[in-house]
């Protein structure tokens, strides 16, 4: 199941803050993503990783700097799933409601 990876990935602090700052603009040096979430550079490079390997975020290589770029498409793909449970829970929610009415009605 590809939503476990990406769930996996996010369920870090630290890696679902890191997804918090490349969804609010574009791409981040690994420098910059790790600033203020007192890791080293060598600790966010790990963090980096299991997101790169979960297909959460692409690094893209600029000069000496490297860009971490968010995969917005996996992100759909969970928002998708959760989305689908949602429905499932809302109908769910719907007929027991009816249910329960019709209970107090005899």
């Amino acid at each position: 199941m590809i939503e476990a990876q990406i769930y996996k990935a996010l369920g870090d602090p630290v890696r679902l803050e890191m997804v918090a700052k490349l969804a609010k603009g574009s791409s981040c040096t690994i420098g910059e993503l790790s600033s203020n979430l007192g890791i080293s550079r060598q600790g966010a490079r790990k963090q980096i990783q299991v997101l790169v390997s979960a297909n959460v975020v692409r690094l893209v290589p600029q000069g000496r700097e490297t860009q971490v770029v968010l995969n917005t498409e996996k992100l759909k793909v969970a928002k998708m799933f959760i989305s689908k449970l949602e429905t499932e829970w809302d109908q769910r929610l719907h007929a027991l409601k009816s249910f329960a009415e019709g209970q107090n009605r005899n």
